[in-house]
């Protein structure tokens, strides 16, 4: 585990993760619950740094069944997703606070919105810097580099760092 920078803390039997413990992965993602034979097995739940969670049934490292919980506490449920979908554009706070009042604008899901630093984009997991391609988590620290496909789904629908004018624009006569 030291050559991937991952980290455990839990019961151990013949030199194998088993039991119940703590795995810690590299990015900061967790995973707390039953091992088997150095694998996730049981009950367990995947702690990711940005408060979200994955409560499954794990069988031999494999997630058999399961539910993501969002960090705001909104559950993911595929057969019945109603949120944000495409008659209903409100934000999850929206629905569960209301909406706000007309000239006072919810960007996002969090309240107050993240400051984007300038000339970047808030990509969702963290901030994108179109000139170096590069994704930083929220904490500032690298996450990956974005491939053409990601670059031009970024740029199209993500908050950007910056205002800008859109719509129509008169000429003006000097």
């Amino acid at each position: 585990m030291e050559y991937t920078g991952s980290k455990y803390k839990g019961d151990w039997v013949e030199g194998c993760m088993e039991g119940q413990g703590v795995y810690t992965f590299p990015t900061d993602t967790k995973y707390e619950g039953d091992m088997k034979d150095g694998m996730f097995h049981g009950s367990g739940t995947l702690l990711f740094p940005n408060g979200s969670k994955y409560i499954a049934t794990w069988e031999n490292g494999y997630a058999t069944q399961g539910k993501y919980i969002f960090q705001d506490g909104l559950e993911f449920d595929e057969d019945n997703w109603k949120y944000c979908d495409g008659y209903d554009r409100r934000f999850y706070t929206e629905i569960c606070d209301g909406i706000k009042p007309a000239g006072r604008s919810q960007l996002t899901n969090r309240i107050p919105p993240r400051e984007v630093p300038a000339g970047c984009y808030d990509c969702g997991d963290g901030f994108y810097n179109p000139n170096s391609r590069v994704i930083l988590d929220y904490q500032l620290k690298f996450l990956r580099n974005a491939d053409d496909d990601e670059h031009d789904w970024i740029v199209r629908t993500c908050r950007k760092g910056w205002d800008e004018v859109i719509g129509y624009r008169p000429t003006l006569q000097p």
